[in-house]
């Protein structure tokens, strides 16, 4: 699966993109310096039912290392 295929797939799931996901992080305060990367995975697993693989898509987002680019493609589930 193509990471953009992981990205897609986790906005039909949970309607958020992952700028979405990074507003809730840092209001969470979970990217403060110091914070791990399994602290960010475990809170999208738990909160936000995505499997390890989705989680760490997103957290990667987080990162810089990789973009994605929105489609219109993909619609949320209800």
């Amino acid at each position: 699966m193509s990471f953009q295929a992981y990205i897609d797939n986790i906005k039909a799931k949970t309607g958020k993109a992952p700028e979405d996901f990074k507003k809730l992080a840092e209001k969470k305060g979970l990217l403060n310096p110091g914070v791990k990367a399994m602290e960010i995975v475990n809170w999208l697993k738990e909160d936000f039912d995505l499997g390890h693989g989705h989680a760490m898509a997103i957290y990667t987002t987080f990162t810089g290392h990789k973009e994605y680019k929105p489609t219109t493609k993909t619609k949320p589930k209800k």
